[in-house]
């Protein structure tokens, strides 16, 4: 029962609400999104340790004029219940319904939107400066930023520049320690350190109290005491205020799920002018033990009994295992083998499952916090010294280190292995986290060789490839999900770079395909009779084989080009410079991912949207041999 949610169509009827019921308010979101969660799997954890601090925001403030910005946007659940979007909140992250992260064209109430971190601060920036030179000078902008996002250098980067300035910039810092996995760090020690200094704490309380009273009385005082304060707490701490050095304000730490001073000190916080930072200590999975105790499980839980706490697991116990998983073990057999072999990885040991070689050998795997750009330079470093690091990060997060693949890795021929997670559509998360620009932001890069797998085996003897002497820099790019197979664990054999290979033989006709979306077309084939269609599995992007496209384009009249990447430079662009260029007329159909940003949805409705699902490709098959 939600008596008082089910009331609130908008934060206007939130801030009618007396003060003493927001307490029970916020005790009704969190039964609301556990209750989704548990059918509907998405983000549990993180939404469930902002529940305190989104009432809190919205009932103070004046939203959409006041504007919130929520970095990385998955733990924006509340958010959007309270803004207006309760009745489809049960539509989250299913194909056709709200996206499970802010999206300006869903509602006024997300002003900017979110999906990767560390964007917050420079974005909240931008709006609080345009309000300014429109000459609004009362409303805020605010960023919220925590699940480990502060790492990114680009949130230093925008909080470095809104310290020289006037705006009215409002930075919360959510400190809840983890992001999908702990937080690692200098920045996490030093947060630990205001945190649990009892003696600071006891100060900052005192001086909040005299600051309540000077509001009252005197408030031109306020910045003096201020001052002091500052000036007190850097003596406890031994240390200076990092945020109060980069120009902004600091306040804190205050419990961020004791909603009533939340909205007492936000009051505060409202009147003060100018860049200001508010540190709130929460604790993620907050008010559901299950999710408090084991918190990198219950990030992303997938379907649960909510009362129980148990796991509904849908997958067969005789399914493959996790392309991810695969990687993780068969990293840990070439490691063991081979001791120049380093794992690399921002902040997602867990996601990418780097933690199957952490759990073993701590010494020679590295978790750099969110910092995509760092980790390949890093491991550029790494390499330079002589050891082979696996830098591992998801497709749609490389995309932030692509200067650093370049300038650091690419034309230093330097031995990095690029691991790409995540590589084409990863359904629920949508357009924010699919990995389809992948192989046509990399194809063009010299000296770097790219390799997308068809299979788990695949994966294997690619990963066994790449860390033999001059091989690198070297791209390996896999899906999300289960492998196509539980007998994976192979001998390990070295490829040919660059070469790729006839599956099966045909004569009316040639597909030509890279990568685990290769399964696709074999399904569709097994439509046709035998010797009508030719596959080939090119396994390589870059080097292309040319020698077997000769042989392609000179024994069959018509090709068929699939990928699951974007058409726009990917694959099958590569095969059409090649025809073009060596003057070959066959004429070329090409199958992947349209020219515009695909909505979430599972994998395979996203497939069917993008014709790459079997029925598709098996109509595309009969107008090739047509």
């Amino acid at each position: 029962m939600t008596p008082l949610l089910d009331n609130i169509n908008s934060p206007d009827d939130l801030r009618r609400l007396p003060e003493e019921q927001l307490p029970d308010l916020c005790r009704e979101l969190r039964e609301t999104v556990i209750a989704h969660c548990a059918k509907h799997p998405g983000h549990l954890a993180a939404n469930l340790g902002v529940i305190e601090l989104t009432v809190a925001l919205q009932y103070v403030f004046d939203t959409p004029a006041d504007t919130i910005i929520w970095d990385v946007g998955h733990q924006a659940y509340a958010h959007k219940i309270l803004t207006g979007r309760r009745d489809a909140f049960h539509t989250n992250r299913q194909l056709g319904g709200i996206s499970g992260f802010p999206r300006r064209d869903e509602s006024p109430h997300d002003p900017f939107g979110t999906g990767h971190s560390s964007t917050s601060i420079s974005a909240a920036l931008g709006i609080a400066v345009a309000a300014r030179l429109d000459g609004d000078t009362e409303h805020n902008s605010i960023a919220v930023i925590g699940d480990g996002s502060m790492t990114g250098g680009l949130a230093f980067e925008g909080l470095n520049n809104a310290g020289a300035t006037n705006a009215n910039l409002l930075v919360i810092l959510n400190d809840n320690n983890i992001a999908i996995d702990p937080n690692v760090g200098a920045l996490k020690n030093y947060l630990l350190g205001i945190a649990t200094s009892k003696t600071y704490n006891r100060l900052k309380e005192d001086t909040w109290q005299l600051l309540g009273r000077l509001d009252r009385l005197t408030p031109g005082a306020r910045p003096f005491i201020q001052k002091i304060d500052n000036s007190l707490k850097s003596l406890l701490l031994q240390k200076g205020n990092l945020f109060e050095a980069m120009g902004a304000r600091y306040f804190g730490p205050v419990d961020g799920h004791d909603v009533l001073h939340l909205v007492k000190t936000l009051r505060h916080l409202k009147t003060i002018k100018g860049p200001k930072l508010l540190h709130c200590l929460t604790v993620k999975g907050k008010g559901y033990p299950r999710a408090e105790n084991d918190q990198i499980t219950w990030h992303a839980p997938g379907k649960f009994n909510p009362d129980t706490g148990e796991i509904i697991n849908d997958k067969s116990p005789d399914a493959p295992p996790r392309y991810q998983d695969i990687f993780g073990h068969t990293l840990l057999e070439l490691a063991r083998a081979n001791p120049k072999i380093l794992g690399i990885t921002p902040a997602m040991p867990t996601g990418c499952s780097l933690n199957i070689m952490m759990k073993e050998m701590p010494e020679r795997c590295f978790d750099v916090g969110i910092a995509e750009q760092h980790a390949v330079t890093f491991s550029a470093a790494l390499a330079a010294r002589g050891y082979t690091p696996f830098c591992n990060i998801y497709s749609t997060f490389m995309q932030r280190a692509y200067d650093q693949i370049i300038h650091d890795v690419a034309l230093q021929k330097l031995p990095v292995v690029l691991c790409l997670d995540r590589g084409g559509l990863v359904g629920p998360d949508g357009a924010t986290h699919h990995g389809t620009f992948d192989f046509a932001y990399l194809r063009h890069i010299p000296n770097l060789t790219i390799a997308a797998p068809l299979n788990a085996r695949e994966l294997r003897n690619m990963m066994y490839t790449a860390q033999l002497p001059g091989k690198a820099p070297f791209t390996i790019r896999y899906p999300r999900g289960n492998a196509d197979t539980a007998d994976w664990h192979t001998p390990l054999l070295p490829l040919p770079v660059g070469r790729g290979r006839c599956l099966r033989e045909g004569k009316r006709g040639a597909v030509l395909t890279i990568g685990t979306i290769g399964q696709q077309v074999a399904a569709a084939l097994d439509r046709l009779s035998p010797g009508i269609v030719a596959w080939y599995d090119m396994r390589f992007l870059k080097p292309l084989d040319h020698a077997l496209l000769h042989h392609i384009a000179r024994r069959h009249s018509r090709l068929l080009t699939v990928e699951e990447g974007a058409l726009a430079g990917g694959f099958g662009s590569a095969v059409l410079e090649f025809m073009a260029e060596n003057h070959y007329t066959n004429p070329v159909t090409r199958a992947g991912i349209p020219d515009q940003f695909i909505e979430h949805g599972t994998r395979d409705q996203l497939l069917e949207l993008c014709h790459l699902d079997p029925d598709s490709i098996y109509q595309l098959l009969l107008d090739l041999v047509d």
